[in-house]
Parts: C-alpha cells; sequence; structure tokens
C-alpha cells in the first residue's frame, strides 16, 4: 500500500470519528478528514469557480502592489483545484493533507493524468531554497515581508496556477 493510499485511510477514519463523536453530543456533525460519498459535479464546479475568482484576486492583488497577499489567494485557487478533483470523485475534504494525498492517490491508480508537479506545490518544500505555493502562502502571509522577494517565481506560479485550472477543468468534465 502506497504512502498516499495508507494517508486516506487514515483521513477516513479520522472524520468517521469526529463524525461520530459529533453525534454522540448531539452536535452538528463535522469533522476534519475525509468523507467518501457520490461524485457531486455542482460542488466540483463550485470549487473550479472558487479557483478562478482567487485566481483574479491573486492578479489584482500583484497589480496593487499586493503580491505578499496573493500568495495566500494562489495557494487557495490551486487547492480549490484539488478540491474540485475530490468531489469529482465523491469525496469530501475538510484537510489539506488529506486532500493532496487524495489527488495523489488517483493519480497513482491512473485515474487522473495530473503532473505531479502540482501536487509538490501544494506540498512543504524539502530542499533548502525551494518553494512550494504553501511555502510562499505561509511566508507571506504569517511573516512581516511586504513585497515579495521573488517576483519571476510567483510569476511562474500563477502560470501554473492557470494550466492546473485548465487541467482540473478536464479532469471534472472531460473539456
Amino acid at each position: 500500500m502506497s504512502q498516499a493510499a495508507k494517508h486516506i485511510t487514515w483521513c477516513l477514519g479520522k472524520a468517521a470519528k469526529e463524525i461520530e463523536e459529533c453525534k454522540k453530543w448531539g452536535k452538528r456533525p463535522k469533522h476534519r478528514g475525509l468523507v467518501e460519498g457520490k461524485p457531486d459535479l455542482k460542488e466540483a464546479q463550485k470549487h473550479l469557480d472558487k479557483a478562478r475568482h482567487n485566481l483574479e484576486a491573486t492578479l489584482l492583488l500583484q497589480k496593487g502592489k499586493f503580491a505578499d497577499i496573493s500568495a495566500g489567494t494562489l495557494f487557495y485557487s490551486m487547492y480549490h483545484c484539488f478540491l474540485a478533483i475530490a468531489s469529482r470523485f465523491g469525496y469530501e475534504s475538510r484537510n489539506q493533507t488529506c486532500t493532496v494525498a487524495l489527488v495523489e492517490l488517483l493519480v497513482e491508480e491512473g485515474k487522473i493524468d495530473l503532473d505531479k508537479g502540482f501536487i509538490e506545490m501544494l506540498r512543504y518544500s524539502e530542499q533548502e531554497g525551494e518553494s512550494s505555493v504553501i511555502d510562499m502562502r505561509e511566508e507571506y502571509m504569517y511573516g512581516a515581508a511586504l513585497s515579495v522577494k521573488d517576483e519571476k517565481k510567483m510569476d511562474e506560479m500563477v502560470n501554473s496556477c492557470k494550466d492546473l485550472i485548465f487541467k482540473t477543468n478536464r479532469i471534472v468534465f472531460g473539456k
């Protein structure tokens, strides 16, 4: 069993346990894991719309000299693409690492054709000096910098995001 498959098993169990706890205490069912259900193309479309919305916000923030803030909107644009894919395959995710592991498993199983580079963008970088979109989000959202050090890297991430939105649309809707 692959690492992604093991992680998905953990995510499904985590959500089931949390939902059961909520029921036990008479609370509204909620979780921070992964729940499997039926494919939901309407929900997938909403996530794609949100991805486009966040990309548009990213571009506006960059134009307005707020590129530091755009790191967050760029991350969420890409993350909503992954949530759209999850919805297409019948999953509801409330956990970023579970969502990334799910997309990785779908790639491993040959259910989707997506470059693993997109998966790596939503993970913390392992190599010194490298940064993923999640690293950039944390650096600029939690740090004190008011501008982006590497504008070229940010532009590359924006182009990757546009590509991911296009590919997600093909994965979800076949167009």
